[in-house]
């Protein structure tokens, strides 16, 4: 009875270990807004949807294009891109994949209602969509597109039995949470975690991790802490103070790489007449919003130190910019390097702009997004109070902070994009805002240049890559001489796991669960 006992006690825990090795808990360090994928162009929403939810086209780690539920794309005639499904595949409802619901997906995506970001940046383009078998896709567009397979790296496919007007809440709550991915939802408490189950029927190869719990840790101290004490095994975005303690530490390993991502700062367009967040010297209202006048901008841009920002802020996890995309990404401009700090002649600027004595403002941005984005409007505010711009800055917290921003209330604030490559912020960052044509969908600060529109309508509708790359050249250029954003600087992307487990860093900063696997 002893030995019988002893064995079963054994057996037990070994049955336990292994349960438990099968489980992980990452930390990500922003909450999504939604379970719904179409809902908001948002890197927390997707961090958690592409463990659901899968794509025609997906991107390797170094961010280039390779078969999702597409296997092939061909661009038949100028107009139409043909692509061949895989087979086989089923939603997480048991339902199979098919044409159908590819086609049912983007007509789903226009129609998500309050989206604070809409996803119809990324399938505008497509005018119409034939199905001529289960396992054949055809798209139609208006001209020339050969971009078109870059745009589905951002579309989510869902299943076409959810019906019609399916709710972004049915998606919250688990109802319409039906994917293809690795994992599926189990369960989901909004700003604290996530609940998955692997999905043994996937297609792609079977993920370690039976069960994975992604935790919302947005203050930085907490999420390194959570890892040290081994609460969590996996953790993005590792604070750049924490970076030299961590490699010193046996406990953990660090994964790192060069980011997509793109800090910079928007400054109010949308205001004519006087911005809330502007006074004079002396804090009388101004007629109008000083921001329009181009010299002020470029006297707010050169008042920056960026190499003093990424040494001493982001302590080197990061790279100064001067425009959209760093080298080596397509459609980089050679030559349009971060502007030069000039704090003189920031000063003369603002004096010629009629602003001798300079004028107030509130930089805002957020707290707890971004890497350090605190420290570094608290850096920048310092910055131009040195050129007379009397800076009152103001960090909060995302939610509040997103929502006011989509509503154009601040006059200069904070915000971070990953670009895949240099026509993407061309088109939904500068591109004039325009809900009809799709563009411009997160130009939060309505920057709006005839000159730069008609020249990335030309691009866009331009096939040839040598070409395009061209004009895509020119666009970066002239909207960084107009200043139609402050680029700031590219994060480094660095992950940090419990020792004995090994990670796949990625430039466009998806933290994949999949990716993760014992060392081997």
């Amino acid at each position: 009875m002893a030995i019988r006992l002893a064995t079963a006690l054994a057996a037990l825990m070994l049955t336990t270990a292994a349960a438990h090795a099968q489980s992980v808990i990452m930390a990500m360090s922003s909450s999504p807004t939604a379970i719904d994928p179409h809902y908001h162009t948002f890197n927390p929403n997707e961090t958690v949807d592409i463990h659901i939810y899968d794509r025609l086209i997906e991107r390797d780690p170094q961010n280039n294009l390779i078969p999702g539920l597409a296997l092939s794309w061909t661009m038949i005639d100028d107009t139409t891109w043909e692509f061949k499904l895989r087979q086989g595949v089923k939603f997480h409802d048991g339902s199979p994949f098919t044409a159908a619901d590819v086609a049912y997906t983007f007509a789903r995506v226009p129609t998500v209602v309050n989206s604070p970001g809409s996803f119809s940046i990324y399938t505008k383009t497509v005018i119409s969509i034939e199905t001529p078998d289960p396992f054949t896709v055809r798209m139609k567009t208006a001209a020339i597109y050969p971009l078109l397979p870059i745009d589905l790296t951002n579309v989510f496919i869902i299943p076409k039995n959810l019906g019609p007007n399916p709710a972004t809440e049915d998606f919250n709550s688990g109802k319409n949470a039906a994917g293809t991915g690795a994992f599926r939802m189990t369960a989901y408490k909004a700003g604290e975690r996530v609940e998955l189950e692997r999905n043994d029927a996937w297609w792609g190869p079977k993920t370690h991790w039976q069960h994975l719990t992604i935790r919302m840790i947005p203050n930085d101290g907490a999420r390194t802490a959570a890892l040290l004490a081994g609460d969590v095994q996996l953790i993005e975005f590792v604070p750049t103070a924490d970076v030299a303690r961590l490699r010193a530490d046996k406990r953990v390993t660090l994964a790192e790489t060069a980011s997509l991502r793109l800090i910079y700062l928007w400054l109010d367009r949308s205001h004519t007449g006087p911005q809330p967040f502007i006074t004079g010297p002396n804090g009388e209202a101004l007629a109008t919003n000083p921001l329009n006048d181009l010299r002020v901008r470029q006297a707010l841009t050169m008042a920056i130190n960026r190499p003093a920002i990424v040494e001493r802020v982001m302590e080197n996890a990061a790279y100064a910019a001067g425009q959209f995309v760093g080298p080596g990404t397509w459609g980089h401009t050679p030559g349009l390097n971060p502007p030069i700090h000039d704090p003189a002649r920031a000063k003369a600027l603002l004096s010629e702009a009629g602003y001798p004595n300079g004028f107030r403002i509130t930089l805002h941005g957020p707290n707890d997004r971004y890497v350090n984005d605190g420290k570094i409007i608290q850096a920048i505010g310092q910055m131009w109070s040195r050129i007379g711009v009397q800076t009152t800055v103001d960090a909060i917290t995302w939610p509040n902070y997103v929502a006011r921003a989509n509503k154009q209330e601040f006059a200069a604030y904070l915000v971070g994009w990953g670009f895949p490559e240099a026509t993407n912020p061309l088109r939904s960052l500068v591109y004039t805002f325009s809900p009809a044509k799709g563009w411009g969908a997160v130009n939060r600060a309505r920057y709006s240049n005839p000159h730069f529109d008609a020249l990335v309508d030309k691009l866009m509708t331009t096939a040839d890559d040598t070409t395009r790359e061209r004009l895509v050249q020119q666009a970066n250029q002239l909207a960084m001489n107009d200043v139609a954003l402050v680029p700031l600087h590219l994060q480094k992307n660095i992950w940090a796991m419990r020792t004995g487990l090994s990670f796949v860093p990625r430039a466009d900063e998806d933290t994949r669960v999949m990716d993760l696997r014992p060392a081997p």
